[in-house]
């Protein structure tokens, strides 16, 4: 075989290889990762589930000051291609955002992890926060450096991964922080769909289990359980996916 007869049998296996590949991928299953507040899609590196769906990471920007929790939820939406299968998996503020577009996008399934569903998930300490609003005059910076404090105290699992944790609250913006703040405290959902499977650990201290109405309990999962027991969530993952 001459050298143009090579070439033009790498270029025809090239294509052919191309063509297989995409077709393997538009098979898969998309879901989409909506992380926490004060993270982003570090917080998913420890789930081992790419190689049965296609993933993909919703990337957040910082709201406009008058924006809800629904709004918020409509404008990322924009990231999600409605024209495949799809489903969700939000945790924390993630989730809550999913719970927002489980009513408008009908994903095929919502997963939600150490979230709250609606308002009433929420600790006594969020509601008091919402009859007297104080966090109108604390400025972003003030919200970020005591979430740098205060994280390790109320969430000391997040010391398994210490770096990647310090890392995404680092890098996350002030202002991004105060209006989600503000957005979660101002939530006013009370209902939400029943097709939502909720995973939530038994040693949460941001949202304690004892107010939220879940479907997973795991045993010695934290607030930050994504990223520290990433296998054992990619498990659960699965099997939900394929109920």
């Amino acid at each position: 075989m001459t050298l143009n007869g090579h070439i033009k049998r790498s270029v025809i296996l090239y294509f052919l290889l191309a063509v297989v590949c995409s077709a393997v991928l538009a098979q898969k299953h998309t879901v989409y990762l909506i992380p926490g507040q004060g993270a982003d899609a570090r917080l998913f590196k420890n789930l081992d589930i790419d190689t049965a769906f296609q993933v993909k990471n919703i990337e957040y920007f910082t709201p406009e000051k008058d924006w809800d929790m629904e709004r918020f939820a409509r404008e990322l939406a924009k990231q999600i291609d409605t024209t495949q299968t799809f489903s969700i998996i939000g945790v924390s503020l993630g989730g809550m955002l999913a719970t927002e577009m489980a009513d408008f996008l009908h994903p095929e399934k919502v997963i939600v992890i150490s979230s709250a569903k609606s308002r009433k998930e929420f600790p006594g300490r969020y509601r008091f926060q919402k009859i007297v609003p104080v966090y109108w005059v604390v400025p972003g910076i003030a919200i970020k450096t005591g979430a740098r404090i205060l994280q390790p105290l109320v969430e000391p699992d997040r010391n398994k991964d210490k770096a990647t944790f310090k890392s995404m609250l680092r890098n996350k913006d002030p202002l991004f922080l105060k209006r989600t703040t503000t957005m979660i405290l101002t939530w006013k959902r009370e209902s939400y769909s029943n097709k939502i499977v909720h995973i939530h650990g038994d040693i949460d201290k941001t949202l304690p289990p004892r107010f939220v109405q879940y479907d997973y309990l795991v045993e010695d999962g934290s607030h930050m359980m994504v990223l520290t027991r990433g296998k054992l969530i990619s498990e659960l993952i699965y099997g939900i996916m394929n109920e």
